[in-house]
């Protein structure tokens, strides 16, 4: 199984950034991750020093979200979505990106039941809970 470390993570969306900067080739999950980095502007001061992102520490003290969470909750939301697992989520987040008329708003109300679910199954001690998680998502596309 893939588990990748912070570092991991904080390089991957590093060398995506300067790749897409740059114009060059690149796979399908950097693809993925530069259609989302695109989608926030903000986050690339973060990502254009990987030596920097590396070390940050981001705690919220500052006001800042994680940009690095983030960009990696919208791949996970992504690819739940490509394989509809669990069960029901593409057709809640689709549902949910019509109501709102955008796929990135979508995205981030996911995130917030995504974020529940994992809160509530490391505070139990228990696996996370994806039918709640996707009644979560569904709930927010009726309202």
């Amino acid at each position: 199984m893939f588990n990748p470390s912070q570092e991991d993570v904080r390089r991957f969306f590093c060398a995506v950034h300067a790749k897409s900067s740059a114009a060059q080739p690149m796979d399908a999950l950097e693809t993925l991750a530069s259609q989302w980095l695109a989608e926030h502007p903000e986050y690339h001061p973060d990502v254009a020093d990987a030596e920097a992102a590396v070390t940050r520490t981001y705690d919220g003290a500052d006001g800042r979200t994680n940009p690095f969470l983030h960009l990696s909750m919208h791949l996970s939301i992504s690819e739940q979505c490509s394989i509809d697992q669990p069960r029901g989520i593409r057709q809640a987040v689709e549902l949910l990106a019509a109501r709102r008329n955008s796929l990135h708003d979508a995205h981030h109300e996911a995130m917030e039941c995504l974020g529940q679910m994992l809160w509530e199954s490391q505070k139990a001690g228990r696996p996370p809970d994806g039918a709640a998680y996707v009644e979560c998502v569904q709930k927010r596309a009726t309202r």
